[in-house]
């Protein structure tokens, strides 16, 4: 049931806006009717204006007429506000979701190729139920309605637009053939294009170093080449049986005229009949040809919303756990076994320790050997594939990563800032984050005259990765973010890494500190 309710979160966000569907579904149904205001005026036009030559008529049809188009413009513009803030409605209700999906991914393993396709995918069931395809589809229930006047009128022009409908049918079953494939097609090499543009980005001084850019730059040539066959292939499908359409109604369009002539001539018509029906055949044959002009947006945001929903189901929300006091006392790890998010292999197997507050612990050995992974179990980011972790007594998975967060410092080997200032790096980008709090924790990790002497001090912005930084600046700033707020675990994966003899007497004092206040502090090292 929950793997059900799961798989409809993009479902259920809709629901939500049923009101407005049905709001929408009601002004198509009085577009649509408003649409034979054309066919019926040139029908009175030449059926009773022009024999008796009346003016008065002819005015208060035109009035008329030009009245019912107003309105219908109006409802159009109604219509097409109300999907776009559906649109905006869906994106509301699980933009949030989404973001926490890409955030999460890497954490599971289900991260590949382009991490920001699931934004991505949102962004385009948006943009298709803001565009003008969803009308396509509420008038398309209206099309055996003008079939029926057709048929109304006569017969034959009633079985020419069945035949014409017939066909468009059938071209947009066409369409939806040749254009599934190369759509699935060209997402998986856009993937893969923005996938090594981000690559390129974040290794650019690699790249610039060792003269890599051409290289590179021929991979990603390949993918984007890839890429756009492939959107050129969905497009040629799309323009082309679009094309086919649009000639198709309008050459029905004449030959209806001509039947219409026909049938005037043989005295089975009025000459109004000859118009009227050319418009409303035209009129039925355009909610198909309109589906077949954004059967493109249709198939990519049908994809979109099969791969988003089978993400969302594999990565649940879950339940927030019951809240637990803060940990205080003791860490203890049972018989943990550890395999990287997404491979059965394992490279930590049935470790067991225990520490209690004040201690610390250092866990030293070569490189590969499992000590980053181990860590990572410790502060909850790989959960164990067997065993478990327990901050006094409570296994990890019984604390949501808001709760437990604050009580954990985490210093990576690859440190990670975000674009901001230093003291909302140093602050977790907590909001409202008192200054007090956050040079206690700088000078906790012996930075605190550093940052005085950036530019701008605690205030010096810095961009996305820390760039503007060294790489020894870098690592210290994400001590002091590990020490904020005196969590009671604090995990430092290789912190001396880029440190100079400076920074070493830093990292010594600040382990000393996390162990004197009663906290426990885990280092790891080569040696």
């Amino acid at each position: 049931m929950t793997h059900r309710r799961d798989r409809n979160e993009i479902a259920a966000a809709l629901a939500r806006c049923k009101t407005a569907f049905v709001g929408v579904a009601v002004m198509s149904g009085l577009v649509n009717i408003l649409y034979l205001t054309g066919s019926f005026f040139m029908l009175e036009v030449y059926d009773r204006v022009i024999p008796s030559r009346s003016v008065p008529t002819l005015i208060g049809l035109a009035a008329l007429a030009l009245a019912l188009y107003a309105f219908q413009g109006v409802l159009e513009t109604l219509r097409g506000r109300i999907l776009a803030r559906i649109g905006a409605a869906l994106d509301e209700a699980l933009s949030g979701r989404v973001f926490d999906l890409v955030v999460r991914a890497p954490l599971k393993g289900a991260n590949q190729g382009d991490g920001l396709l699931p934004l991505r995918d949102l962004d385009q069931i948006r943009a298709f139920l803001s565009g003008s395809g969803p009308s396509a589809f509420f008038d398309l229930p209206w099309m055996p309605v003008y079939l029926l006047i057709c048929f109304l009128f006569h017969p034959m022009i009633g079985v020419a637009a069945l035949v014409g409908m017939a066909i468009l049918a059938a071209i947009t079953v066409l369409t939806d053939r040749a254009s599934k494939g190369p759509t699935r097609e060209a997402t998986g090499h856009g993937m893969r294009r923005n996938a090594l543009a981000v690559s390129g980005c974040r290794n650019a001084e690699v790249l610039a170093a060792m003269g890599m850019q051409e290289r590179l730059a021929a991979r990603w040539a390949l993918a984007n080449r890839a890429y756009m066959d492939a959107h050129q292939a969905v497009s040629d499908a799309g323009s082309g049986f679009g094309a086919g359409s649009k000639v198709f109604r309008m050459a029905l369009q004449s030959g209806v005229l001509a039947l219409g002539a026909w049938l005037v001539i043989h005295n089975e018509a009025s000459a109004g009949i000859v118009i009227a029906s050319s418009i409303l055949v035209s009129r039925a044959l355009a909610p198909a040809e309109l589906t077949i002009a954004n059967w493109k947006g249709f198939v990519a945001a049908r994809q979109s919303w099969h791969r988003l929903s089978e993400l969302l189901a594999r990565m649940p929300q879950g339940e927030r756990p019951h809240a637990l006091p803060a940990p205080s006392e003791t860490i203890t790890v049972e018989a943990a076994s550890i395999a990287p998010p997404g491979t059965p292999r394992l490279v930590v197997q049935d470790v067991s320790f225990g520490l209690r507050a004040g201690q610390s612990l250092g866990i030293i050995g070569p490189s590969a050997s499992g000590k980053s992974s181990l860590v990572r179990a410790l502060v909850g980011v790989w959960p164990p594939v067997r065993g478990k972790v327990r901050f006094d007594g409570a296994a990890l998975d019984q604390w949501s990563s808001g709760d437990l967060g604050p009580h954990i410092g985490f210093l990576p080997q690859e440190v990670e800032l975000f674009a901001g200032t230093v003291a909302e790096n140093i602050a977790r980008f907590e909001p409202g984050a008192p200054s007090e709090a956050v040079i206690a924790a700088a000078k906790a990790g012996g930075v605190h005259e550093l940052i005085l002497r950036l530019p701008d001090g605690y205030d010096t912005r810095i961009g996305e990765g820390g760039s503007g930084l060294s790489a020894g600046q870098r690592q210290r700033v994400g001590l002091a973010r590990a020490l904020y707020r005196e969590p009671f675990l604090v995990v430092l994966d290789e912190p001396n890494a880029n440190l100079d003899s400076e920074g070493e007497n830093a990292l010594t004092q600040a382990i000393l500190g996390v162990r004197q206040r009663g906290g426990i502090c885990v280092v790891v090292a080569h040696r």
